[in-house]
């Protein structure tokens, strides 16, 4: 009896996992689509972004605005980004994003947790990394699952989902315009 529990439970989380990750778009899909996304010709110079994060549940639980500096040298783009949120509290993010071999990047940042990953196709960008969040007195690490889409050469979308232990936590939906 315990075999056949042993060979049910390994067989229901084998077809769960399959089914997972069938459910998933790959930056692949978007290898066709137009406008094609160049990363760094979008954020050299200035561009300002607004946006918002929902709870698990879909709430909206705070919006902000976004004034973003970039920076080129090379194959290095450094993104000055300084966030205002709604209840007036200010952060400030400085990405050094590095362009790498057939569409790939790589980022850091003093709020992400080892390196951010990045891959770019068509018109899309999908860019993951754990960001070090702090809520009251301790901090939180989760994990960002960012879809990027150039809609033209002067707007993008951008939506993320966060996640932490597997779970969803919330969502975050950003609107760029370059200027």
């Amino acid at each position: 009896m315990a075999q056949y529990i042993k060979y049910f439970t390994t067989t229901m989380l084998a077809l769960a996992l399959a089914l997972l990750s069938g459910c998933s778009a790959s930056i692949e899909d978007y290898r066709d689509d137009t406008p094609k996304l160049d990363l760094f010709e979008f954020f050299e110079g200035y561009v300002q972004a607004w946006g918002m994060l929902q709870d698990r549940s879909g709430k909206q639980t705070r919006r902000f605005d976004v004034k973003i500096r970039g920076e080129v040298k090379g194959r290095v783009l450094t993104l000055y980004e300084d966030f205002l949120f709604d209840d007036g509290e200010e952060q400030q993010r400085t990405w050094v994003i590095t362009k790498l071999e057939n569409g790939q990047y790589m980022g850091t940042a003093d709020d992400v947790v080892g390196e951010a990953t990045g891959r770019v196709e068509g018109n899309a960008l999908n860019w993951r990394y754990v960001l070090r969040v702090p809520v009251d007195d301790t901090t939180y690490d989760i994990t960002f699952n960012d879809w990027m889409y150039l809609q033209d050469s002067n707007h993008m979308l951008n939506i993320a989902e966060m996640t932490k232990w597997g779970f969803t936590v919330g969502t975050v939906t950003l609107f760029f315009e370059k200027q």
